[in-house]
């Protein structure tokens, strides 16, 4: 493991920190604790602007400072945040204009969080202000490790529909299309008469007796990413200039952004996620996609519960004895340096009093402090092996597109969610065996060498340059479903039904309809399943092949699977989504047939439930074998093997492993 800059070659183990909601008397509990539990970096500052600032102009760091100074004199290091989430009233009190405005029209209101339009001028003033303040005060203190811009970008809000963000957006469109006749043939606008004669008179999508434009929906979402990596860009710059230590944002795939955007000038990444021990893939899944955002670099979970997840209306049931170590084994040896809860002390008052946390108010542990020391005495028992060593990437990945998923908020058909349906391709693949991971669609590709692009509505050219290229030095692009079916613009191809993909994969749509429920079942590889979803339909031109066939339904004998050759690899045609559990099946068999053909390695074959994470170090390939699920599982050995912690040696065979056991095999 190459660790970050300001950082040591080690395992962090850490806590979001609010020290400003205590007694500051409490402080030496606290640090008794984060001794005792193995805790040895916080995270605070990021809802503490009314502490920072009380009053308009009246900025002190000194609290912060002091707390700091503590932490670090006794081995404690701290990721400072920017407070911006949440201002104070004294920002927005009297100034409705600079509260966030959604698309129906209404004012948020102080009292919770992302309240404020990020885009105002006033607030951005505010913000760089605080944002100097703090980073000429904390950014060379040697118990800074790092920095965190704000907290959850777009966590609670989508699309501010504000004043200022109509002057913005019509210079934001002025700037994309030169000229309003130019965005009018782009988003055919002549249809319903919706033509514009200057860019100031394009609207917001504010609520309208039917459906907005889909070119003005999706223009809009790429509008308000774009402003908001803009606003965390100010952010960075100011930090940059009194503070050499990295920079991250912890996001989420669930948030509505552009994370290309946003992470583009950061050092690393960061997440957060909460789900329950019996959602333990939703983990895999997360420690695969961010571990693809800043390659070579480790990545960090930022926030995930100590327990439980909750709030005032809801709460999730406490994990498992055992599962909060393996998930943050799975995650160190997945790539992460960094593993960290929220809480540290359980909320007094606020939304969030039901959320688990380290310490209850009271200050004595809770349900979830001996999972913590748990989790510490494993980390010291495999620092050594994780630190000398690397995750090897798997070598298939399925991409996934912030910008995708904005067409398919605009366009969502059969009420589809993008993020379920990639999660579910996750699952189809991981649960057969096949090593994949999520992978960003904006990340390099060279190491892989089978990937999937599902429900990517329009393909940028950008993104296809680099697939060709992929293709064309041996690997397998399976395109599909739901891919090409529009332009740049959110409309529909007029040239052909997929665009340049049908070019480079040698097919013709004929038919473009939706197929579900109309008795159309897919016949490929030896496999049936029904078809749904919108489907495109082939007929193969040149050199290409039919795999799967349409039988029944509306349009029959049509291909729905094809495969062409193209340079040393080929792309597959997937035009319809096969259905059901039959349908997944098609889908792994599919894939573990262009995956054996690409000469895919498989990792050691486990039970379900079990994973066998591998890593690299100067002695060759080794295994963090892990029971995830607590229901216990087995690994086949095909030959002896040592086990790294014991040094006990392991027979060839079946390798029990107990609930939520690990093992670090060679």
């Amino acid at each position: 493991m190459q660790p970050l800059p300001n950082m040591q070659k080690k395992l962090y183990y850490g806590s979001a920190y609010y020290p400003e909601l205590w007694p500051e008397a409490d402080i030496a509990a606290d640090l008794a604790h984060f001794k005792a539990t193995g805790i040895d970096v916080v995270r605070m500052g990021e809802f503490a602007w009314s502490t920072m600032e009380p009053d308009e102009g009246c900025i002190s760091l000194d609290f912060f400072r002091r707390v700091i100074d503590r932490l670090h004199a006794n081995g404690i290091d701290t990721i400072f945040c920017t407070p911006t989430p949440t201002p104070p009233i004294w920002l927005t009190d009297g100034h409705p204009e600079r509260l966030f405005q959604d698309e129906q029209g209404r004012r948020m209101h102080h009292g919770a969080r992302q309240h404020v339009c990020t885009n105002n001028p006033a607030f951005r003033e505010r913000s760089r202000i605080i944002v100097e303040a703090q980073a000429r005060a904390l950014g060379r203190h040697p118990g800074v490790i790092a920095w965190q811009t704000d907290n959850e970008f777009a966590c609670h809000v989508g699309a501010c529909c504000c004043s200022t963000c109509a002057s913005l957006w019509h210079v934001w469109l002025e700037q994309r299309y030169g000229t309003v006749d130019t965005l009018n043939t782009a988003w055919g606008a002549e249809i319903w008469s919706e033509r514009y004669q200057r860019f100031d008179q394009v609207p917001q999508p504010l609520i309208t007796p039917f459906v907005h434009n889909a070119s003005l929906q999706t223009a809009y979402r790429f509008f308000t990413r774009a402003m908001l990596a803009e606003f965390q860009c100010e952010q960075v710059d100011i930090i940059r200039r009194h503070s050499d230590a990295p920079v991250t944002h912890n996001s989420n795939i669930g948030f509505r952004l552009d994370n290309a955007q946003i992470f583009k000038p950061l050092d690393f990444a960061s997440f957060d996620d909460y789900p329950d021990c019996d959602n333990w893939r939703h983990m895999l899944d997360n420690y695969g996609i961010w571990r693809t955002v800043k390659p070579g670099r480790p990545f960090w979970v930022m926030e995930t519960s100590t327990s439980h997840n909750g709030y005032l209306a809801a709460f999730q049931k406490p994990h498992r004895t055992g599962y909060l170590t393996v998930e943050a084994l799975a995650a160190y040896a997945s790539g992460a340096q960094g593993f960290s809860h929220w809480l540290w002390r359980q909320q007094r008052a606020g939304c969030e009093q039901t959320h688990g946390a380290v310490l209850s108010a009271w200050g004595q542990p809770t349900i979830g402090y001996e999972p913590v020391l748990a989790v510490n005495r494993m980390r010291r028992e495999v620092e050594s092996l994780m630190v000398e060593s690397e995750f090897r990437p798997p070598e298939i990945a399925i991409t996934y597109s912030d910008a995708a998923r904005a067409f398919m908020f605009t366009e969502p058909h059969e009420n589809l969610d993008y993020l379920q349906l990639m999660r579910r391709w996750y699952a189809t693949l991981f649960d057969a065996g096949l090593p994949c991971e999520l992978a960003f669609a904006f990340t390099d590709f060279s190491g892989y060498k089978v990937l999937c692009t599902p429900y990517m509505y329009h393909v940028p050219a950008e993104f296809m340059a680099r697939m060709l290229a992929f293709v064309q030095a041996g690997g397998t692009w399976i395109v599909g479903p739901l891919t090409g079916l529009r332009t740049a613009e959110h409309t529909v191809p007029t040239d052909c039904g997929l665009g340049e993909i049908e070019v480079l994969a040698g097919v013709e749509t004929v038919f473009s309809f939706p197929i579900t429920n109309t008795g159309a079942t897919g016949e490929a590889l030896g496999c049936s399943a029904p078809l749904e979803y919108w489907a495109s339909l082939f007929a193969c031109r040149g050199s290409s092949r039919v795999v799967g066939t349409v039988k029944g339904g509306v349009a029959p004998g049509l291909a729905f699977i094809t495969e062409q050759d193209v340079g040393r690899g080929r792309i597959v045609m997937l035009g319809a989504q096969p259905a059901g559990e039959e349908g997944q099946a098609m889908i792994r068999t599919l894939v573990s047939h262009y995956a054996k053909l690409a000469g895919v390695r498989l990792p050691l074959k486990t039970t379900l439930g079990t994973v066998v994470i591998p890593r690299t170090d100067a002695k060759g390939e080794f295994w963090v074998a892990i029971n995830m699920d607590g229901a216990g599982g087995s690994v086949d050995l095909p030959a002896p093997a040592i086990d790294l912690l014991s040094g006990e040696t392991i027979p060839a065979g079946s390798l029990a492993m107990p609930p939520y056991a690990y093992r670090l095999i060679r």
